[in-house]
């Protein structure tokens, strides 16, 4: 089963539009059961973005969605939150891309994703 599959296409929408206009889901992952970070790509801008997204809002939580290159250029947003940490971006043209977020106590971490 792809990470594609891990979440449905209207949270892939959902994540894809906190990003801005024309950002694409390329990826996601489970944080526990508390949520998914969802990794998203610009064709037109080279950038991509992370937000990522609880499974049920409700009382602020610690949160965060990181994003990070090869050269170590990153973007963070940490904080408590009641739904979504970040947009998070990078440009992604000719690098690796590191990605993840934590929600409470669960964290996902992806290392050196979608090269190119």
């Amino acid at each position: 089963m792809g990470l594609l599959a891990l979440a449905t296409p209207a949270a892939h929408a959902a994540a894809s539009g906190l990003c801005g206009n024309g950002y694409e889901p390329i990826d996601s992952a489970p944080i526990g059961n508390l949520g998914t970070a969802y990794l998203t790509w610009s064709a037109e801008s080279g950038r991509n973005c992370l937000v990522v997204v609880r499974s049920h809002p409700g009382a602020s939580l610690s949160m965060n969605a990181w994003i990070g290159r090869d050269d170590g250029i990153q973007d963070i947003d940490s904080g408590y939150y009641t739904t979504y940490a970040g947009p998070v971006s990078v440009n992604g043209r000719g690098t690796c891309i590191d990605w993840g977020g934590v929600i409470h106590d669960q964290e996902v971490s992806r290392w050196r994703t979608h090269c190119g």
